[in-house]
């Protein structure tokens, strides 16, 4: 299992999480399901299932190894009843989030999450209503480690990091949503691709949920670009936008398990997405996503990185330019031999974009 490093509190998180959402079978079934995955690497849990079934699950799998597991609990889900409901009443947050922690036996949650957050109003309900303060407090005691918040709306989550008190953010990332297509496709091409610069640059991670659309990307019918994608080149699409920690996919037994798991053990061939450049639509082209499909560069230029460097810097991060300046092969040394424009599945073109990132940080060299 690889690891990537929360940039606030220097955590390890898997990149491949649980999404609980989709967790079904006996008691027993879904905390064979929990151990194996603690057990195959997977560090991170998204505590947010359908119904309540599964948290019994969970308190079970997790005795004896809540100090290696992170969790990411949701101020807004409950289960009153048995199943999910949702809520922005603070007494019934309150009562939810006690209730969580004693059955699972901790007394604390690593991310604290305001649950699905994706309009002004709910947004000002939140922040005026009593609930951000109660979580707020919550952190300061140390109950919460993080703050954090799922949404699918790229403005409202702008809103949110604006207060600069996130550490994570839960979003759908996926090549069908990023390029408009399906229920949470909220937002145009380049304002979500701004978005995860900005997570970027502010430190915060995301954790991605819905990493197949819903399902329609692993179909042929279904799926905006004609062809179904597999699990794996799912999961290296969400992991190669910035900002990414993990990729939490729903799972509902054993064998969607290791479905997800194979991921760890994929060739980078099995991995490789390009194909989506061959169907994205004209607004989408020329946007650089970092993905390295043009290497490798004869030039030497770690052509992703550049670019990224550049994207940052435009964002105003004053530490862009001392990162780019460290680099051993810079913008200018570009051969123009047009090997990454014959390459990029977006159709960026490289060569003069090199020239313009090398006048760029002339005055920082």
């Amino acid at each position: 299992m690889e690891y990537r490093t929360l940039p606030h509190g220097g955590e390890k998180i898997s990149v491949i999480g649980l999404g609980s959402g989709s967790l079904c079978g006996t008691e027993q079934e879904m905390m064979d399901v929990i151990l194996a995955a603690i057990q195959r690497g997977i560090n991170y849990f998204d505590m947010a299932p359908s119904k309540k079934a599964p948290f019994y699950a969970y308190a079970k799998a997790f005795a004896g190894y809540r100090e290696n597991i992170m969790m990411q609990m949701h101020f807004g889900a409950v289960y009153k009843g048995g199943n999910y409901g949702w809520t922005r009443n603070l007494n019934d947050i309150r009562e939810q989030f006690t209730w969580e922690l004693k059955l699972l036996n901790t007394d604390y949650t690593d991310v604290g999450f305001i649950h699905c957050i994706d309009d002004r109003e709910d947004l000002d309900e939140v922040m005026n209503g009593g609930i951000w303060a109660y979580m707020k407090a919550l952190q300061a005691e140390g109950t919460i480690r993080h703050l954090g918040f799922s949404s699918h709306n790229p403005d409202i989550a702008r809103r949110i990091l604006d207060t600069g008190l996130v550490d994570m953010m839960m979003f759908s990332i996926n090549p069908a949503y990023d390029y408009r297509k399906g229920d949470y496709a909220i937002g145009e091409v380049e304002e979500r691709a701004t978005l995860y610069r900005e997570c970027e640059q502010m430190g915060v991670g995301i954790s991605v949920m819905k990493p197949f659309a819903g399902g329609q990307l692993l179909d042929a019918k279904t799926s905006l670009f004609k062809r179904a994608l597999t699990h794996e080149q799912c999961f290296q699409y969400a992991l190669d936008r910035p900002a990414v920690m993990t990729v939490l996919p729903g799972v509902r037994n054993m064998q969607d398990l290791e479905t997800a798991l194979r991921y760890v053990s994929a060739s980078s061939e099995e991995k490789d997405y390009s194909v989506i450049g061959e169907f994205t639509p004209q607004d989408a082209k020329g946007v650089c996503v970092y993905c390295n499909h043009c290497q490798p560069c004869p030039g030497g230029l770690d052509i992703g990185l550049i670019n990224k460097y550049y994207d940052l810097a435009l964002a105003g991060d004053e530490m862009a330019a001392g990162h780019y300046r460290k680099l051993p092969v810079k913008a200018d040394a570009c051969i123009r031999c047009g090997h990454c424009e014959l390459r990029c599945p977006f159709h960026v073109k490289q060569e003069t974009r090199m020239e313009e990132i090398a006048d760029y940080f002339k005055k920082y060299l």
